[in-house]
């Protein structure tokens, strides 16, 4: 085969994920690295293409109904939120996350409020069975007569189901569960999962069926399968959380159909999943009276402000290297922060040992927290609470200044909101809004704002002049 395809100049063996060609069979691409995606290819077709009968006529575009596109609501706001106001029909919808973070729970839920509104819909299940599935169904409350079950592997078992039922939402649990009987390769494998994903979004497209895929992940937290998967479907929904956790977090990372940014917050419990319409209260501790050593922030989750709290503890150490443990938070980060604290204050903790934590298991990533971790070790280490009712939002520079961050004005109106009345921003406050200035700030939110240049007047802003 080899031999042919080197007279011919073709390389019959193609990389599923890049495209990258060989004359042979190889475990891992050579281009993209990955293990598994080089599968033979057929012959080449003509190059000529020769006019074939259409589907219908084109249309101008003012003219084309979007009726049938129009999106119906999941029945969870959470999840139409993200998905952009609700489940469009005959959009295919890829959700992934990790084992056991409650996927399947998840769409149990869409599937029973989908069918308690009047919408046939059909759950298939490759990796449990109707039973088991009936089991959860019970324990959540999803017993519903427009909710029809089935456990298949094989995608024309399914495709039969779909003739039998003709719902109008259509749940596969999961597309690395089922095989096509055409194809060679085990279920799951990456020429498996391309073609099973390519019928499935055909079928939904000509039939008007709105359909969701769950799908694996990796260890590196990457959905499992060709890179060609995510460009197949129509929407791509991260689903994730901390496993001591209930909280949970589905993120869009692809929508055709709306904004790509948005989050939505579940939190898992015994009797199935629930909608949280305001996580802040699961990220903020109430302290009766102020503790040194805490600081609140406002981060962004997409388009949503979240005020997460920051904790540290500083105390003495005898050991030749002190400790520095961080929970929630990028530990480059937060030594950064500490290293500035050392040099531009003169807040020395070479013999301290130094924890920083975020509340309720949440992680921040964006710079805007090293202010708030800032004041949060300087108050430990000085035995000096900060201000009661401060938020500090801003990013620290290794010169000590206060950067701007993005979204100004969302996060100041969410910490209003909650009861927060004094702020701490960096002194240049971005153009967000047209010619504002703090004191509008202050008078628009009802916050008492302290425009900080660097971080030794963000410190004394806070009441922290130790």
């Amino acid at each position: 085969m080899a031999k042919a395809a080197a007279k011919t100049g073709r390389s019959p063996y193609q990389c599923g994920e890049c495209g990258w060609t060989t004359a042979r069979w190889i475990g891992r691409c050579g281009e993209c690295q990955a293990w598994g995606s080089v599968v033979e290819i057929g012959a080449p077709k003509a190059s000529r293409v020769t006019a074939g009968p259409v589907s219908s006529p084109a249309t101008p575009i003012a003219q084309v109904s979007a009726v049938e596109a129009a999106s119906r609501s999941t029945g969870l706001a959470e999840l139409d939120r993200v998905l952009g106001g609700g489940m469009v029909p005959g959009a295919v919808v890829l959700l992934a996350g990790e084992p056991g973070v409650g996927k399947s729970t998840l769409l149990l839920e869409v599937a029973a409020r989908s069918a308690r509104s009047g919408q046939r819909t059909l759950y298939v299940s490759g990796e449990e069975s109707a039973a088991q599935v009936r089991l959860r169904a019970g324990r959540t409350d999803a017993l519903v007569d427009e909710l029809f079950l089935a456990s298949e592997t094989d995608l024309s078992a399914v495709v039969g189901q779909v003739d039998a039922v003709k719902p109008g939402l259509l749940v596969v649990d999961s597309v690395q569960t089922i095989a096509h009987p055409e194809v060679d390769g085990a279920p799951g494998g990456v020429t498996q999962v391309r073609e099973v994903t390519g019928a499935l979004v055909r079928l939904a497209k000509e039939r008007n069926i709105a359909v969701v895929l769950v799908g694996h992940v990796t260890k590196d937290g990457a959905i499992a399968g060709p890179r060609m998967l995510e460009h197949l479907v129509d929407v791509v929904l991260a689903f994730d959380g901390d496993r001591h956790s209930g909280f949970r977090m589905v993120r869009a990372t692809k929508n055709r159909f709306g904004p790509a940014d948005e989050v939505g917050c579940f939190d898992l419990v015994d009797t199935g999943i629930v909608e949280v319409t305001d996580p802040t209260g699961l990220f903020v501790s109430r302290h009766t009276e102020p503790v040194p050593g805490t600081c609140v922030t406002v981060m962004m989750e997409g388009r949503r402000p979240l005020l997460a709290e920051v904790q540290a503890l500083v105390g003495p150490s005898n050991a030749p290297q002190p400790r520095r443990t961080t929970s929630g938070l990028e530990s480059s980060r937060v030594a950064m922060v500490l290293a500035v604290l050392g040099s531009r204050v003169g807040i020395r903790l070479n013999d301290q040992e130094v924890y920083v934590a975020t509340v309720g298991g949440v992680r921040i990533n964006e710079p805007v927290v090293d202010l708030s971790v800032a004041i949060a070790v300087a108050s430990s280490a000085c035995g000096m609470a900060a201000h009661p009712g401060l938020v500090a939002i801003g990013e620290v520079g290794l010169a000590g200044e206060v950067r701007r961050v993005g979204g100004l004005e969302k996060r100041l109106a969410e910490a209003a909101r909650l009861g927060f009345t004094k702020a701490i921003i960096p002194a240049e406050v971005p153009n967000w809004s047209r010619e504002m200035k703090p004191i509008d700030i202050q008078s628009k939110y009802g916050l008492k704002v302290y425009p900080a240049a660097d971080i030794g007047n963000a410190l004394l802003a806070a009441g922290i002049n130790g």
